[in-house]
């Protein structure tokens, strides 16, 4: 299953290595780049993270700075990573024993950080309530588009079974609304090869990017295309960005 292939194990970069282009033909990689967390921002109506975004800031950068209290600028290496791993485990409903194992932090530092963060993203916070709340009064969420994901367990008396549930309530609509983007774009990008009578192919989506072969004459036009389409599948307040590389394989193109 090429969707559990990390990138960067020495296994997934072999994978990776033998998706090779044919002669005359390069590989290009569109990847879009922090779409759940841009989504999640999108949905909630966030402000401060919509405006992160909007100015195109690291917003990793931006969240330590916001955490730690202190000027973009000064914002170090560990401190980034730090709120690079909240940004993520808040989307997955990760608790304090979960970030404290991975940043290396005390529980008690990690519960701190999460409350800290939820100051930062009020918003965040008040939708991810409403989500689950939601959820326990219908027994479903919906994405962005209005797809639902049923959560039977939602109201279980099994203290497990309804955090998992719960956790879904949150995660589902961004996952599944990040997946909505993808397949718009997918669509658009198909629609627009076969009126400009391309020969590029598309060959696959894993996660959130997609991947094509394209003859070396049409690569320019192709990138641009495919990167156009991507970034206004939807039309949202946080910008969407994609990242393009091209190459002889999938690796290298990645």
């Amino acid at each position: 299953n090429l969707q559990n292939i990390p990138i960067r194990t020495a296994r997934g970069q072999q994978i990776r290595g033998a998706f090779v282009s044919g002669e005359g033909k390069k590989i290009i990689s569109a990847d879009y780049s922090q779409i759940e967390l841009r989504l999640i921002a999108e949905i909630s109506g966030e402000d401060n993270m919509i405006k992160a975004f909007q100015d195109g800031e690291d917003i990793h950068a931006s969240t330590a700075a916001k955490l730690f209290k202190i000027p973009l600028a000064e914002v170090s290496k560990t401190q980034r990573s730090q709120a690079k791993t909240v940004n993520f485990g808040i989307i997955y409903g990760q608790g304090a024993f979960a970030l404290a194992e991975q940043t290396g932090l005390s529980r008690t530092e990690a519960k701190q950080m999460i409350e800290a963060y939820f100051e930062t993203y009020p918003k965040l916070k008040e939708y991810m309530a409403e989500q689950v709340n939601k959820a326990r009064q219908v027994g479903y969420v919906e994405t962005i588009l209005g797809r639902k994901r049923h959560l039977k367990d939602i109201n279980s008396n099994n203290f497990v079974v309804r955090g998992h549930a719960e956790r879904n309530a949150v995660n589902a609509p961004v996952q599944g609304s990040a997946a909505d983007v993808v397949k718009l774009a997918m669509i658009k990008i198909d629609r627009e090869l076969e009126e400009q009578q391309l020969k590029t192919k598309m060959l696959l989506q894993v996660h959130d990017e997609l991947v094509f072969e394209s003859p070396v004459d049409e690569i320019d036009t192709a990138s641009k295309l495919i990167k156009t389409e991507m970034e206004s599948a939807l039309k949202t307040q946080v910008p969407l960005l994609v990242e393009i590389g091209v190459g002889d394989n999938w690796l290298e193109a990645h």
